[in-house]
């Protein structure tokens, strides 16, 4: 299966208005907006997010939850995102809730200082580990895999409770999984939601896939415990096969999903006895992550996006 010319053209428009500020001020502001966002995010508050994870822990999900924001500019703004963290590693833990977040190294100032980013990642990640949570911390496009992936090490290498995301549609995720495996660090395996050249990522749905199911194979086979971010009916399908058929036991991985997308796959996993974990994003820098899973399933949403870049055009 491969995607026809309009479908990359339309996923890549997609993208890079995910990356326009001007036109994510104007979209918080478009009621048009708010119905279809709501679906895929929990809200702008950390309260509208314990509500989310209150509902989900009682239908029998597992969390993570991510204080949306990402490609911060200063100093003074990377360490206030730190600090939300902590804040809603706090909330968890007092609720009872899993202290189980995600978080991105630019929300954290990647972009403005490696050591300020590496200061404020390990302050989450060792309070995260000090009320028996975890930290996992998510990929963006590939300018940034390398500082993701020996950060992640390094907290590893410190005995603290973290692991990283990889991206099925990179080329070189086979050799990263390897060495994830080797160091005993936790993998989340996604497909991959950025816009990369031919010669970083695979071009087509069908390279993506099969790439996917061979690292999730490595995963199964050789990893301690990893994690199967997808909502692809085929792969999950084949994930269980392939573990049921070599007697992996289900407590060795779990599955994740976002919130709002395939409730009712995520309730049939449950049903079957799986761990299924949602990913639950809050607050008000919401634009670039929904962007982004409109790219993923832009049929949905054509016209809300129309609407958001033809005001973001009068804006500029």
């Amino acid at each position: 299966m491969t995607r026809s010319f309009a479908d990359t053209a339309f996923r890549s428009a997609l993208l890079w208005a995910s990356r326009r500020s001007t036109i994510g001020r104007v979209a918080t502001a478009l009621p048009v907006s708010r119905g279809l966002v709501n679906r895929f995010v929990a809200g702008r508050t950390l309260d509208d997010a314990l509500r989310v994870v209150a509902d989900l822990r009682a239908s029998g999900f597992r969390t993570t939850v991510d204080v949306l924001g990402e490609a911060i500019a200063d100093s003074a703004t990377a360490r206030s995102a730190a600090d939300a963290y902590l804040r809603l590693l706090g909330a968890l833990k007092e609720a009872d809730f899993e202290p189980n977040v995600s978080l991105k190294l630019t929300q954290l100032g990647l972009d403005v200082d490696l050591v300020l980013c590496s200061s404020n990642a390990e302050l989450v990640v060792r309070e995260a580990t000090r009320l028996g949570g975890f930290v996992r911390i998510d990929m963006e496009d590939h300018t940034r895999l390398r500082p993701a992936l020996e950060l992640g090490s390094q907290l590893s290498a410190c005995r603290l409770s973290v692991g990283v995301v990889i991206q099925a549609y990179l080329r070189r995720s086979g050799a990263d999984v390897d060495r994830l495996i080797a160091s005993n660090i936790p993998v989340r395996l996604c497909k991959g939601a950025y816009d990369e050249g031919s010669d970083i990522a695979f071009d087509w749905k069908s390279e993506v896939d099969s790439n996917y199911i061979a690292l999730a194979k490595q995963l199964l086979t050789h990893a301690e415990y990893s994690a199967f971010a997808t909502h692809d009916r085929n792969i999950i399908d084949q994930v269980i096969a392939f573990a049921e058929a070599n007697e992996i036991r289900r407590d060795s991985f779990e599955f994740q999903m976002l919130y709002g997308i395939r409730r009712d796959l995520q309730d049939e996993l449950i049903r079957s006895g799986y761990s299924v974990r949602i990913y639950v994003p809050f607050g008000p820098d919401w634009f670039p992550y929904f962007m982004r899973r409109l790219a993923e399933r832009p049929a949905n949403a054509a016209f809300v996006v129309a609407s958001i870049m033809r005001e973001g055009r009068r804006a500029d």
